[in-house]
């Protein structure tokens, strides 16, 4: 994880400039990053989302996410694509505290997390890149803080001005990702085979 965050903050450039530090070598003459606003390089689904009570939920296959990953599973479903997310209220905004994230298959959307579907930007590296970003700074009110539709349309995010090299940065983070899940697998099994392993080094309580 921790060499992951630190080939980001080269991937991307930094606050102020147009290039980053490291470039793939079939790219380094490609030129500057654009920079555009989040509400220029998607489109915002926002209207489509709809809170379901609690009471309301009948169990089912379909996973209900709010503004941090989900929350519930129910019997219907808004969303049948891939699209991206990010907390509107009830979030963490902080870097690396995994504000955005994608969501695909079929699922339902409340109104704490704002909807995206990407247009001009491919989705893992705009997840990357948001969850790597200090969204604090756009929040606004305290009861709760909230990130708002007009500030998360402002929001500036750097692209690559040839998509191949969106897709060679996105596919490159997906590959860190999936050993980081293999990683973690290895240590919850770890974990596991220690607890079982004291269990029986160590005396059984008498009652």
């Amino acid at each position: 994880k921790q060499h992951k965050k630190g080939l980001m903050q080269q991937l991307f450039p930094a606050e102020g400039e147009t290039t980053p530090r490291l470039r793939f070598p079939e790219f380094r003459e490609a030129g500057a990053w654009e920079v555009k606003r989040l509400g220029d390089v998607c489109e915002v689904l926002d209207n489509l989302r709809k809170p379901v009570a609690r009471t309301k939920r009948n169990p089912g296959p379909y996973p209900y996410y709010g503004a941090s990953g989900a929350i519930d599973y129910i019997d219907q479903y808004i969303f049948d694509e891939r699209l991206l997310l990010i907390g509107e209220d009830g979030a963490k905004w902080l870097p690396y505290e995994k504000t955005a994230f994608i969501v695909e298959g079929q699922y339902w959307v409340n109104n704490h997390a704002h909807v995206l579907r990407p247009t001009l930007a491919i989705d893992t590296l705009l997840e990357n890149y948001l969850t790597a970003l200090d969204i604090s700074q756009h929040i606004t009110g305290a009861a709760p803080p909230k990130l708002t539709l007009d500030n998360l349309r402002l929001i500036w995010v750097p692209l690559p001005p040839k998509r191949d090299e969106q897709q060679k940065i996105a596919h490159c983070l997906s590959s860190l990702d999936e050993v980081i899940g293999l990683e973690s697998h290895k240590l919850d099994t770890l974990k596991n085979l220690k607890k079982g392993l004291m269990q029986q080094l160590f005396p059984q309580e008498v009652a």
